[in-house]
């Protein structure tokens, strides 16, 4: 075993509760907002996952590192999370034989700092009871005081806008552009590999976009639809992101926006969001289809939703086509009148079930359609 878990390690959450464990990663400092995740595999995608920016994980799987790290199972180019919290921490030894190094060995190249041997069902707990707050992990700081006053300097998560970070710098295309069936651009909020794994799969040309790309370009493209991903961050910081979907609902061509693209797509109608007590991170959220009325279970990751109340007092205009089954939280829309639709869980998975990724081929069956249309009265 590294001789780093023999070093100790402190855990202080913003109201003052503490937690003593053992180093994990890179010795050092790291602030975030805390959050859990359920899930009981899938830690490196769930590591890498751009819409996790600015958090400090609780993984509640007892196991962390036990198959290793592999180099392609990745969400993203980097870790995204802002420091790791778990209970066992597999510093050295891994079962999977193709695995390419350890978590530490992972850690330690991405400067990624952590805390094993802490109780993360009390952490849980109290995060439920208590709702989402900054907290900061150290192994080189013992002094609570000392912690105290670094962690008031870290912002907080409401108001805070991340997706312009984690977006790419340079547009990239993915697919065969001579063979591909339809043409998408894909704003890049925090966008996961999964997602464009998924349009590629179904013979799709992407061509994703920076977060701040203008409407003109994105039209330069010449799309067949546009997509809004994942990402992190509070969505009602984004006025840049809203005024763009704004417009290409004026254009009113397919589009379909996931997590974050869904929270974008709803303020760009005036349906606000809001901060979530705690929020919705794992891989087993059951949520019902009200067009179909069939049940699916679902991975998740966001700390912010879409307002209810909002949407009830605007059926006019927004069709509400998902709900939560433990909360009833919103979890999908359509607007009414457009080609657009949204969802606020991941139906590309990577970690979790494939129960949602119909919905993948319900936007290239709206595109395909629009197509049609645009072809008869041409």
């Amino acid at each position: 075993m590294s001789d780093i878990s023999t070093t100790t390690a402190t855990l202080l959450l913003e109201d003052g509760t503490f937690f003593k464990g053992i180093a994990a990663g890179k010795i050092g400092t790291t602030c975030g907002e805390i959050c859990f995740n359920t899930g009981m595999t899938g830690y490196q995608e769930i590591f890498t996952d751009p819409s996790y920016k600015g958090q400090l994980l609780v993984a509640t799987n007892a196991h962390i590192g036990n198959y290793g790290i592999k180099n392609s199972e990745v969400e993203s180019e980097s870790i995204k999370i802002a420091g790791l919290i778990c209970k066992n921490f597999n510093y050295d030894k891994y079962s999977r034989p193709m695995a390419d190094m350890s978590v530490q060995e992972y850690f330690e190249k991405e400067d990624l700092v952590g805390i094993a041997r802490v109780d993360t069902r009390a952490i849980v707990r109290h995060i439920r009871s208590k709702g989402a707050m900054n907290a900061i992990i150290s192994s080189e700081i013992s002094d609570l005081d000392e912690l105290k006053k670094e962690l008031a300097k870290h912002p907080n998560m409401d108001g805070l806008e991340l997706a312009s970070t984690v977006s790419t710098k340079e547009p990239y295309t993915l697919g065969d552009e001579e063979k591909a069936d339809f043409r998408i651009a894909a704003l890049d909020f925090g966008i996961k590999k999964n997602i464009l794994r998924n349009f590629v799969q179904r013979n799709c040309f992407v061509k994703v976009f920076p977060a701040k790309t203008s409407v003109k370009e994105l039209e330069e493209f010449n799309a067949d639809g546009y997509f809004l991903s994942n990402g992190p961050g509070d969505p009602a910081s984004m006025d840049y992101a809203v005024k763009t979907v704004k417009e290409l609902l004026i254009i009113d061509k397919p589009m379909f926006g996931i997590c974050l693209g869904h929270q974008l797509l709803a303020l760009s109608i005036d349906i606000p969001t809001y901060k979530m007590h705690h929020g919705h991170r794992g891989i087993n959220h059951p949520v019902k289809n009200l067009i179909t009325g069939k049940s699916e279970i679902t991975s998740q990751n966001h700390g912010f939703g879409v307002s209810p109340d909002a949407i009830k007092a605007n059926q006019d205009r927004v069709e509400i086509t998902h709900v939560n089954l433990n909360d009833d939280t919103i979890e999908g829309i359509s607007v009414i009148g457009k080609n657009a639709f949204s969802v606020q869980y991941h139906p590309e998975a990577s970690p979790g079930p494939h129960d949602a990724s119909y919905l993948f081929d319900q936007f290239i069956k709206m595109l395909a359609d629009t197509k049609v249309e645009v072809g008869a009265t041409s």
